[in-house]
């Protein structure tokens, strides 16, 4: 587009107000899903995302949500506009899909599509994701951390149409019913997509009727071409070259002795930027693996995190960029490889290459931040009904110059919130013993990392599945700058007669009543020398309770320490 006469042509007031409305409408649909979903994972835990786009399948506006979930959404569009093209597309139509190799991310995450009309045309489409608590497969929660082939994690859906005319599906909501183990709590989420979308198509039908659809288009495409322009102009700003990093997981959920290696090259030249994933692990036998969307997840919000916070965030901040996934590698998997603990990959995919932009802007960026845990508890209340229950567990975050790391907090390319206790407690047969900071965590540097928690359950069912999904046990979060590393985690479980078991970072196992699962996750890397830290800092630090001055050695693991009952996985 010529700059100069879409400005003549547009009032620049104007175009402001609908960039705005546009964000809003993204925003509105976001908090119709956490009011109207059914499941904890998402009215608690926020694990859902909500986005615009235009005819085309170009991002138009992103509500506040998971970064890794708005990025998949793009390439789940065009799938479902390669299937079913716009031509086809009749009003009242819904469409969905969740295939991780068509284009989704994993099973769990479920991308719902509805076009918006005006004049008899498609002017746009509202689109919604949600990570549902339980898509079926071999596990409550569908994330099993021993699955060896995608089969085992659950119903993969192409993409379909979920409503015809503004009537469901019946076939598709049957099948899906029949497949997953809380079908009630699955299908309240999945209309409350359906309604979200609805609210973006409402939204969008009487802002294309104030300005007319063709001025939209344009103003649309004048935002998409300015977010283009301002994100190469922040690269150029930037030193031209190639930088590298290389980071490791702790396994893969089914080899625990042998580490996974993320390798990423990122060249940033004339005004932009390509990450290269080249020396990375081949794919492995665990789920772990990452279909292209995940990558591409991870490189788009380190190159938001980079540039400009002001620039507005749609299809055009991305065009600049490029990946090279080499196939069969972890980061581009061939099917039927498992890909369920993806999120795990997709953040330390983030940290690497943060860790390599860490030398060009090294005041810009903070040290790696510490990976999630992820829960999954099932089985049945004592009235023979199934429940599932899914928590992320956070750690925290790398330091900063010139700011400690947060304490707890799900950060990078993913965004959701803790499960509060009561929430917990009041649907499910689960106690919270304990939940607090934990002390000592966060690497030390002139700049703290952010400290990692302790959460404490005690079971109160008779017996009850668990998937535990650690990390950064065997693999500690990197300090930068000169900084130390973060305390790694830890998990175990203190069985009923006192027993204690060591989780190896990944482990599905069963717990039974009156035993304990203790969870310690890793505290953020320091940032800069520790000897440089001031007095002032350390001395809230220890008036905090943040350093206890006992150091590492309190969390040396227990010598009653056995194997019994744990499945590796």
């Amino acid at each position: 587009m010529n700059y100069a006469n879409a400005g003549n042509r547009l009032d620049p007031v104007n175009v402001e107000i609908v960039r705005n409305k546009l964000d809003s409408i993204a925003e509105e649909m976001q908090w119709t899903l956490l009011s109207s979903s059914f499941s904890p994972i998402v009215k608690e835990g926020m694990d859902c995302s909500a986005s615009l786009f235009t005819p085309d399948g170009t991002t138009l506006a992103q509500a506040c949500a998971i970064p890794v979930h708005l990025t998949t959404l793009i390439p789940c569009v065009a799938n479902i506009l390669r299937v079913f093209p716009l031509g086809a597309m009749r009003e009242g139509d819904v469409f969905c899909m969740n295939d991780p190799y068509a284009g989704g991310t994993h099973v769990p995450d479920i991308a719902v599509v509805m076009p918006v009309f005006h004049g008899g045309r498609v002017i746009a489409i509202s689109a919604s994701m949600t990570h549902h608590q339980d898509i079926g497969g071999m596990s409550p929660g569908s994330v099993p951390t021993n699955a060896t082939e995608i089969y085992q994690e659950g119903v993969r859906i192409p993409a379909l149409r979920l409503c015809e005319g503004g009537v469901y599906n019946d076939t598709l909501v049957q099948l899906l019913r029949l497949n997953v183990r809380i079908p009630d709590t699955f299908m309240g989420d999945l209309r409350a997509q359906v309604a979200a979308c609805n609210v973006g198509r409402r939204r969008l039908e009487v802002l294309a009727e104030s300005q007319g659809s063709d001025q939209l288009a344009a103003i649309v495409t004048l935002l998409l071409d300015r977010s283009e322009l301002l994100t190469r102009q922040a690269f150029r700003t930037l030193p031209e070259g190639t930088w590298r990093h290389v980071g490791f997981l702790d396994n893969d959920g089914i080899d625990l002795d042998r580490k996974i290696r993320i390798e990423v090259a990122v060249t940033i030249r004339d005004g932009a930027i390509t990450f290269d994933f080249t020396g990375t692990s081949p794919q492995v036998r665990g789920p772990f693996n990452c279909v292209p969307s995940g990558s591409q997840a991870a490189a788009y919000f380190v190159v938001r995190a980079l540039t400009d916070a002001s620039i507005p965030t749609n299809g055009g901040c991305f065009r600049p960029v490029t990946l090279t996934l080499p196939p069969g590698s972890l980061v581009n998997p061939r099917p039927p490889a498992p890909v369920n603990s993806r999120a795990v990959t997709i953040k330390l995919i983030a940290n690497c290459l943060i860790g390599a932009l860490a030398q060009v802007v090294p005041d810009k960026v903070c040290a790696f931040n510490a990976n999630q845990h992820v829960l999954s508890f099932g089985g049945q209340r004592s009235d023979g009904a199934n429940f599932v229950m899914g928590e992320v567990i956070c750690g925290g975050t790398g330091a900063r110059a010139g700011a400690d790391g947060i304490d707890v907090l799900d950060s990078d390319a993913t965004n959701g919130m803790n499960m509060p206790i009561e929430a917990l407690e009041l649907d499910f047969p689960l106690r919270v013993v304990r939940y607090e900071l934990r002390a000592d965590s966060g690497g030390p540097g002139e700049w703290r990392g952010g400290l990692g928690v302790t959460r404490e359950y005690e079971t109160l069912g008779d017996e009850i599945l668990l998937t535990h999904r650690g990390e950064n046990h065997r693999s500690p979060v990197p300090g930068a700058a000169g900084g130390s590393d973060g305390s790694s985690a830890r998990s175990t479980i203190i069985r009923a007669d006192g027993r204690r078991e060591i989780i190896p970072s990944k482990v599905m196992t069963v717990l039974r009543k009156g035993d304990r699962l203790v969870i310690e996750t890793a505290g953020g890397g320091g940032f800069g020398d520790p000897g440089r830290r001031s007095e002032a800092a350390l001395h809230m630090d220890r008036k905090d309770a943040k350093v206890s001055g006992v150091g590492s050695a309190a969390y040396r693991p227990a010598q009653d320490v056995v194997a019994a009952e744990v499945v590796p996985g």
